[in-house]
Order: structure tokens, then sequence, then C-alpha cells
């Protein structure tokens, strides 16, 4: 017993020390957390989801989850193939091309109207404060930092590994201009050197005109936060990149919500949906959506498009890495009211102008 309790000691006094390197960022505190607080979307000393949203859904249990993932077999999860990708010259691109490049999962380079964007970069090859664990794919990581040009807005929805990589971020550090990014998810930019005068923190349903004609709108997801072991101090959030030449919606990660509907009631078009499509389970189908929702909430948006991310990269649920892509692509070939998806490999530029091209299924390629 007596052992028992010094390794327990000893554990905890090491997951103390380990937890306060700077990769884990800054939580609020101060006057900062006293601001974020008044938001109408914080309340009981944390930020809400706008509808009732349980960490896992009725019927699991983390116990059952981590019995499924040590003890079952789910064949498939990564590829034995290299994923397909390309390499684009990001610095030769012309200024009055509206492109994406895709790197996989959830990051991605847009210029739009002659504005350079980037949007939640992983560039270290793990998406885990943990050493050698949650691994990119074989193919995947073929960008680094110095591939990437100044950077007029950085934009980050939400604080998880996945999505906010410290490595990347303060590797690109004097490429970035401007950072936008929910409630709160500034302190992390702090405690990593950015200045104030960097950072824009937007609540949900705000607005920020960049430039004459172009605003990035911030809106909300269903979701939530958190880069230790406390959860959601700090805002999720998705985004509407509205230029003269088109409008964008940036999903990050979210489960279902009538918000779809409303945001899509709130724009004139969207031109273009990216939404997470992937690393769902019914255990937290509240905070990812399954492939049939990703379409729902695309029509909810009115999107002309969709581009459905958040896989292809990482091993983050028990799914095959492939089946988000094949069952959105079936089920919405299947559908009474198709809508042209947007998949382009890893690495290559879309012209986001053409409306009329037609994607390959470039994963059937892949065993």
């Amino acid at each position: 017993m007596t052992t028992f309790f010094v390794l327990a000691v000893v554990l905890v006094i090491a997951t103390f020390f380990y937890m306060r390197q700077d990769k884990f960022g800054q939580a609020p505190a101060g006057q900062h957390l006293e601001e974020i607080s008044r938001s109408q979307n914080f309340s009981d000393g944390m930020f809400q989801n706008l509808q009732l949203t349980p960490d896992l859904s009725e019927g699991h249990s983390y116990f059952s989850i981590l019995y499924d993932q040590l003890f079952v077999k789910h064949p498939g999860t990564k590829p034995k193939d290299v994923i397909t990708s390309v390499k684009t010259d990001l610095f030769s691109i012309p200024e009055n091309e509206n492109v994406l490049v895709w790197f996989g999962h959830s990051s991605y380079f847009i210029q739009l109207d002659g504005k350079k964007i980037l949007v939640d970069p992983v560039f270290s090859g793990n998406a885990s404060p943990i050493p050698g664990t949650v691994k990119s794919f074989p193919g995947t990581d073929i960008y680094t930092i110095d591939d990437i040009p100044e950077i007029d807005y950085l934009l980050i929805s939400h604080d998880h590994y996945d999505h906010l990589d410290y490595k990347t971020i303060t590797g690109l550090k004097d490429k970035i201009k401007n950072v936008v990014c929910g409630l709160g998810v500034g302190s992390h930019f702090k405690k990593w050197g950015f200045s104030d005068q960097q950072i824009t923190e937007q609540d949900w349903f705000s607005e920020l005109q960049v430039d004459s004609g172009f605003s990035i709108h911030t809106m909300p997801t269903r979701h939530f936060s958190g880069r230790g072991f406390k959860r959601k101090n700090t805002l999720w959030a998705s985004y509407v990149l509205e230029s003269e030449s088109q409008t964008i919606y940036i999903g990050g990660d979210s489960g279902y919500g009538d918000f779809f509907a409303e945001i899509g009631a709130k724009f004139e078009t969207i031109d273009l949906a990216i939404l997470d499509n992937g690393q769902y389970n019914d255990a937290w189908k509240e905070i990812h959506m399954h492939p049939d929702q990703v379409l729902l909430a695309a029509h909810d948006l009115k999107a002309k498009r969709l581009f459905p991310v958040h896989s292809s990269k990482y091993v983050l649920a028990m799914h095959p890495w492939d089946e988000p892509l094949n069952r959105v692509s079936r089920l919405n070939q299947e559908s009474e009211n198709p809508i042209p998806l947007f998949t382009p490999i890893i690495g290559e530029k879309v012209n986001l102008d053409d409306s009329t091209r037609v994607f390959e299924k470039w994963w059937e390629g892949v065993d």
C-alpha cells in the first residue's frame, strides 16, 4: 500500500511539472478572465454551448471508451500506403488568385482577394502534447514552417492540440501579422510571445472588418476546449470569410446544431462550407458530426460546395481512416439533392473561382 501511495504521489508531481511546459499554453486569468466571463456564452465558470451538449453521449462512459480502444480490434484506422500528396510553392501564387491548399486534417491555407489566411496549422508531425503519440500518417507532412509565406490572418477555431500546435505557432510567429481566435484563446499566444496588438479575440456572432469589403465573422460551433484538465475555459468557434468575391464558412470542430441554419439565414450565399467530417463516434456524437449530419449541416448553411475535413492525417477515433470520405461521398451521391464535394489532394493548389471542377476520389487509390 505504501509503495502504491508513493508511486501515485510521484506521478502527480511529475504530471504537475510536465504540464508547466510552454506547449500547454496559459489559461485566462485575472483581468483577462474577468473580461471574457462577461460573455453571454459564459456561465458557471465556463463557456457553454448553445444547446445541451454532454461530454459523453447517453449510454457511454470513459471506462467503456477506454476498454473499446484497448481491447477491441479496429482494423484500418491507419493507411498501409503513403497518403497521396503534392507540394505547391505558396510563395509563387499570384496575388490576384483565389486559392485553397489543404494540409490534411483541419489545416489549410486560403488566399482570398489578396489576403493570405492560415487556419489551424499543425506541422509538427503529431497532434498531442505527449511525444510520439497521435502521429501524422506518412505522406501528410510534406509542408514545413519554411514553406509558409507571410500570413495576414491566422484563424484558430479552438485550442485542442490537433488545431493549435505550440511548435508550429512559435515557429511561424515572425510570419503572422494578425491572430483571430475565440475569447480566452489569446492567453496561449501571449504566453508564446505574441503582442496584444496582434491578437483579436472574438465572441460568437461578432464581426471583424479587416478591409473594405472583407470581413471575418466569428460564429458558434457545438464543441468544447481545453489544453489541460480544465475544459471550456476558452471559446471554440467557426468563421465566415465574407469578401467581395466569395463567402467561405470555416467550421472548426462541431456537433450538429440549429445554429447552422441560423448562419445560413444570415448570409446571402456561402460559396464553400468547410466542415469537420471525421474522428466521430457514437460516444461523442454531440461534439463531432457523422457524415450524414455533415451533409445536413451543409444544406442548412445553403452552401454551394462542401469541403469535408478533419480526416486523413491522424487516428483520433476508431473508424477506418478512409471511412469519413467514403461515407460522405456515398451518402451525398444517394441524396435527392447532392452538393458538389470539394475533395482535393493534400498540398495541391485549388482554384476557388472554379466552381465547375469535379474532384477525383483520391483516397480510393490508397490502401
